[in-house]
């Protein structure tokens, strides 16, 4: 990595426009944007060189650096991916924005010279490892800085790209690259007013399984003090599920499964047959998938357990109420498991491993669910719940844990307080027209203040605003109980969630693009 930044902005230049400002990095110079209140957000910093060519499959490479001023205006290139199918497009935005720099990072400062150093922020997205970037609008940090936090976002390598398994290049290379990024942050930030000692990660989803393998990762160390899961845990797939998306794609492209070989196919080509597996996998009921996997460089076998060994990492953690109508409704499978009845059922208990007693559990404590929803919690215990609860209360921390629900149900029928609803509020950018797609109109800003400042805090004090973790005390809950969804809810074939118009099946929708 190259030598540590100034913590002094450039000036070297004083007919520079104000609204322009300039801070000088380990690489060079970067020119950046003052927006409303004051807050500067730099964005599409290179914190790697471009992943292109030998570098495709290689790990992160420090980026080059450059002379003159590098203009920070605008998202820098989103990391090559395929769009989602089409009932989820409708509801998760996924701006493509074409180029090959595309490990790059944005900074949002309320001041790049304070008086005192401020606390940071580091925002890892979700996707799957497959989606996703940092430029999704309800991901913007002007509120964070706005309260006082310079607020990093991160892109980093996805798919086979990122998580494809291979004898000839490293693993995990998206995981990787997130911890180049940490690195960049560590080096860089005080130029912006940040402090490399306070920093904060957060990430949902793929990003909070993300920040899961962080905690385990002997290379991250020392890169981040406090850390935020949200509906994500600690994981590895087994080698031979992440082996089997390469050995797929390799058949349909006619090539040997090696980086070499990959390394030499036209990158469409390559998204093509991407998309192609990606559409028989799924993220409930298993088979293979691009996911991390132990490895002696990077990840060790029992990311879970060695995450709960970093006892002096301050947790915020937690999950939806209902997290898996996200991932059954928009397709219509609420109302198949339905319908297959005491199937269902038992197929949530094989692959949640629960007994007959907790389903009868389940059924006292939701006496209204039917019998997608018992599967859809038994999975959700299974995967997110269960392994939550067990690193917030693992023996021997020295630092606290924090865990909340977040209940509060879309607008949107049939999706109810499902995975990813919480974004726009812990953001508080519910006024992001992108935040309606998943939330429906008129979500509750108070409740956005409220989700988004506990989060600030816990970024600036090391605590939310409620009790730790006791080990079996309820969670925070923000937005009161949860609603289970009554039957005809669904949102009907056909239509777009959340923005009023029709769309006609098979259709396809138009990927949105950044300038």
């Amino acid at each position: 990595m190259a030598a540590a930044a100034s913590g002094t902005p450039d000036r070297d230049r004083a007919d520079r426009a104000p609204d322009r400002p300039r801070v000088r990095t380990a690489s060079g110079v970067v020119e950046g944007r003052t927006g409303p209140g004051g807050i500067a957000v730099f964005r599409g910093i290179p914190y790697a060189a471009p992943p292109v060519g030998a570098r495709r499959f290689a790990a992160p490479e420090p980026p080059e650096p450059w002379d003159g001023v590098r203009d920070a205006g605008a998202y820098g290139p989103t990391a090559p991916k395929v769009p989602y199918p089409e009932a989820f497009a409708a509801l998760l935005p996924d701006p493509e924005v074409p180029g090959d720099d595309c490990l790059n990072l944005n900074v949002w400062t309320p001041d790049a010279a304070p008086p005192a150093p401020l606390p940071v922020m580091v925002w890892i997205h979700g996707g799957a490892l497959t989606r996703g970037s940092s430029a999704v609008p309800v991901y913007e940090g002007s509120a964070f800085a706005r309260d006082g936090v310079v607020l990093v976002s991160v892109n980093y390598r996805l798919g086979v790209l990122g998580y494809g398994l291979f004898p000839d290049a490293p693993a995990n290379r998206g995981l990787l690259d997130q911890i180049a990024a940490l690195a960049w942050v560590r080096d860089n930030i005080a130029a912006f007013g940040g402090d490399p000692g306070r920093v904060t990660v957060f990430g949902e989803s793929a990003g909070a399984i993300s920040i899961g393998a962080l905690l385990a990762a002997p290379r991250a160390a020392g890169l981040f003090r406090q850390a935020v899961l949200q509906s994500g845990a600690p994981e590895t797939l087994p080698r031979d599920r992440v082996r089997a998306m390469v050995r797929r794609m390799a058949a349909l492209l006619k090539v040997p499964a090696t980086a070499e070989a990959f390394g030499s196919v036209a990158l469409p080509d390559l998204l093509a047959a991407q998309a192609a597996v990606l559409r028989r996998s799924s993220p409930l009921l298993g088979g293979p998938a691009f996911g991390l996997v132990a490895d002696p460089g990077t990840l060790p076998p029992d990311p879970l357990g060695a995450a709960a060994a970093r006892g002096d990492v301050a947790l915020l953690l937690g999950w939806t109420a209902e997290e898996y109508r996200l991932w059954l409704a928009p397709t219509g499978a609420m109302r198949l498991l339905d319908r297959l009845g005491p199937l269902s059922v038992a197929l949530g208990r094989l692959r949640s491993g629960k007994d007959r007693a907790a389903v009868r559990a389940l059924r006292a404590e939701r006496p209204g669910a039917g019998p997608a929803d018992l599967l859809g919690h038994l999975l959700t215990d299974r995967l997110l719940r269960d392994p939550l609860r067990a690193l917030a209360g693992a023996a021997g921390r020295s630092a606290p844990s924090f865990v909340y629900e977040f209940a509060w149900p879309s607008g949107v029928p049939g999706l109810g307080s499902c995975h990813a609803l919480e974004l726009g509020f812990v953001f508080d950018t519910l006024g992001v027209p992108e935040a309606s797609w998943l939330a429906g109109p008129d979500a509750p800003q108070e409740l956005a203040a409220q989700m988004h400042a506990a989060w600030v805090r816990f970024a600036v004090e090391g605590d939310p605003g409620w009790a730790p973790w006791n080990g079996d005390g309820p969670p925070k809950v923000f937005g009161g109980p949860g609603r289970e969804q009554p039957a005809g809810r669904e949102q009907p074939a056909g239509a777009e969630p959340g923005r009023g118009e029709p769309v006609r099946v098979g259709a396809p929708l138009t990927r949105r693009v950044l300038p």
